[in-house]
């Protein structure tokens, strides 16, 4: 299976079907999911069908804007009820993405906005949005991807962790459209690939990502990057992240905060791609973030293959904080923040 270059499409809207990529089964296997409600959407959030802040937020629009075209078709008169229940259900469906919280107050705000007029109307009009969302996702990966290739010298080796490719956004990717903006513009890029445990998502997405666009990768054990940064084989470190706390802090997938202090020790520029929409400046700090917490089956085994010792203890945190003095630079749709703290964030927001 090999797909056109740059043309993963995690989610879509085609025939008035919403679809979206099952990413626990890949690379063995390429199936779409269709989805008819919020109710849907927020389980495939939650059991990581789909999974990535960006794409987490998209997929909530279309949750929302689902269960108005569900709620229209039944002709519901106890709609407003329902749309409550549908914002509550998605909201509570991963605790640390704030993309998530960013996309379903869009979409409340027009709802607010036109909650006057007929169902049918509000149907429409929160389909356009959840639309205009995942492909100004698109778009804005494009720009933050131009504005970091800058910061990628022909021939790096570029260490990454987690996916923050096209499957974590609506196309394109963050931390993986920095790498793939580089590459359009002629330079030879190397990746390195941590596995990312427990969800493999560095093994099995990453370097699957990677493979289609024939950008040469290596694929390592998360407990490898020190070594090879030891002996000067990482030129530069970029990963996405889930929230930016208004001093800097930025949480990400379990294991960065360890890649960060590995990289201020060998002295290797630490790079954060994220959407503005990231940026929570409502969050004083890295203390302040939610973190999930996840079943125990993830860490203990897979599927049928256990490898644990039957009734260990498990603890399985998803996400982990990076302080704010680890990361070089935050990069974004609207430029390159450096010493990210309040005043540079907020600074670029409001540019």
């Amino acid at each position: 299976m090999k797909m056109n270059k740059c043309n993963i499409q995690t989610m879509r809207w085609v025939d008035g079907k919403f679809e979206m990529i099952d990413q626990r089964i890949l690379p063995n296997k390429f199936e779409y999911i269709e989805y008819d409600s919020a109710e849907s959407v927020a389980e495939a959030i939650r059991t990581m069908v789909v999974r990535g802040a960006p794409a987490i937020g998209c997929a909530a629009a279309f949750g929302i804007a689902l269960e108005a075209l569900k709620l229209n078709k039944e002709r519901n008169s106890d709609y407003i009820k329902k749309f409550e229940n549908a914002f509550k259900v998605l909201a509570e469906s991963r605790p640390t993405a704030v993309n998530l919280y960013w996309a379903l107050d869009k979409m409340q705000r027009l709802l607010n906005e036109n909650i006057s007029l007929s169902l049918e109307k509000i149907s429409q009009k929160l389909l356009v949005e959840a639309i205009d969302i995942m492909e100004g996702d698109i778009n804005i990966n494009k720009q933050m991807g131009a504005y970091g290739a800058e910061l990628i010298k022909d021939g790096d080796t570029v260490l990454t962790h987690c996916n923050a490719g096209a499957l974590a956004t609506a196309g394109h990717g963050t931390a993986l459209g920095v790498i793939r903006s580089a590459v359009q513009q002629g330079k030879k890029i190397n990746v390195v690939a941590d596995e990312t445990r427990p969800f493999l998502q560095g093994a099995r997405l990453t370097s699957w990502e990677l493979i289609q666009d024939n950008i040469p990768v290596t694929l390592i054990t998360d407990n490898m990057s020190g070594y090879l940064m030891s002996k000067g084989e990482i030129n530069a470190i970029i990963v996405g992240t889930d929230r930016v706390a208004a001093n800097g802090d930025v949480a990400n997938k379990i294991g960065t905060y360890m890649v960060a202090v590995l990289a201020k020790r060998h002295n290797i520029p630490f790079y954060v791609a994220c959407p503005i929409s990231t940026i929570d400046l409502n969050c004083a700090n890295g203390a302040a973030i939610p973190i999930e917490e996840r079943e125990s089956n993830e860490v203990t085994g897979f599927r049928e293959n256990q490898w644990a010792a039957k009734g260990v203890k498990v603890r399985n945190p998803s996400f982990d904080v990076t302080p704010s003095e680890l990361v070089t630079a935050i990069i974004t749709e609207k430029g390159i923040i450096y010493k990210p703290n309040c005043i540079n964030l907020t600074k670029i927001i409001n540019s």
